[in-house]
């Protein structure tokens, strides 16, 4: 079983996988299927590791909105078809990079 501290690495390196391909933008990103696929599957990741890491750490750092995270993760998994481009550019662009940066600062305190 992985520890909660491999789960933000995970995290981490996800965030990091999905700047790496949203640099070009918006509209590469909404014409780009593939470019597409690899944020959602990151997206998933980043809901997956939340879902696994232990109640200790969701509560200690509280602020960080771990169920929505989740929901988000059920959404892209269960019903993908629903998952609109729109709202997931708004996660890359406005979400992430606060979540980012939460967890580096976790890192920082937990290793």
């Amino acid at each position: 079983m992985r520890s909660d501290t491999e789960r933000l690495k995970d995290i981490d390196e996800a965030i990091a996988k999905i700047e790496k391909y949203t640099v070009r933008g918006k509209q590469n990103f909404l014409d780009d299927e593939l470019v597409q696929t690899w944020v959602l599957f990151n997206l998933q990741t980043i809901g997956e590791a939340v879902r696994s890491m232990s109640e200790d750490i969701r509560r200690r750092y509280s602020q960080v909105s771990w169920q929505d995270i989740i929901d988000f993760r059920n959404l892209v998994v269960h019903e993908y078809f629903r998952v609109d481009l729109d709202l997931v550019w708004l996660i890359v662009e406005n979400e992430l990079p606060s979540l980012k940066s939460q967890i580096k600062l976790m890192l920082e305190e937990i290793v």
